[in-house]
C-alpha cells in the first residue's frame, strides 16, 4: 500500500469539525471523484467514486471512532484502502489530519500515485472540507458513537 498524509487546521471548535465529519453522505460536497457515500449501519460504508477514469464501488468499515478524536476505517472490498482522521484542538480551531493507505490499480492508478496524484487530492479535499464547514454556521448533523 501507499502511505499519504495530509492535514489542515479548520477555524471550527473539534466538535463541530468532528461531528460534520461523521456525516459522510455528505462527502461527495467535498471530496472529489466522490459520487455517493451510504452509510449501512454504524460501521459499515458503501462507497462510489471515480478513480482515474474508472467507477469503482467498495463497503469500508469502522474499526476504530472515539468522538472529537479518530475515526479508521479499512476496505472491506473493491478498492484497498484504509487510513485515520484525527481531530486536534489548535489554537481556536481544529486541525483535521489525515492518513490514508491506498493500494493503486492498475498502470494508470499507479503512475498517479508515483505522480503525488493521491496527496493532491487528499490536500485538496481537505482544503474543500475546510471551506464546506467554515461556511456555515453549524455541522449538518452529528453521530457521537464509539466503535
Amino acid at each position: 500500500m501507499s502511505d499519504h498524509e495530509q492535514s489542515i487546521v479548520v477555524d471550527r471548535p473539534v466538535n463541530v469539525v468532528y461531528n460534520q465529519w461523521t456525516q459522510f453522505e455528505d462527502f461527495p460536497h467535498f471530496m472529489e471523484g466522490v459520487e455517493s457515500v451510504t452509510q449501512l449501519d454504524d460501521r459499515r460504508l458503501h462507497w462510489v467514486a471515480e478513480i482515474a477514469g474508472t467507477r469503482r464501488e467498495w463497503d469500508a468499515e469502522i474499526v476504530d471512532q472515539e468522538p472529537d478524536r479518530r475515526i479508521s476505517w479499512r476496505s472491506l472490498d473493491g478498492t484497498p484502502n484504509a487510513g485515520t482522521v484525527t481531530f486536534q484542538p489548535e489554537g481556536n480551531g481544529t486541525r483535521v489530519a489525515l492518513d490514508l493507505d491506498v493500494e493503486p490499480q492498475g498502470v494508470v492508478e499507479k503512475i498517479g500515485d508515483k505522480l503525488g496524484f493521491v496527496s493532491k487530492q487528499a490536500e485538496g479535499d481537505l482544503k474543500r472540507f475546510k471551506e464546506f464547514i467554515e461556511s456555515r454556521n453549524s455541522e449538518t448533523g452529528a453521530w457521537r458513537g464509539e466503535v
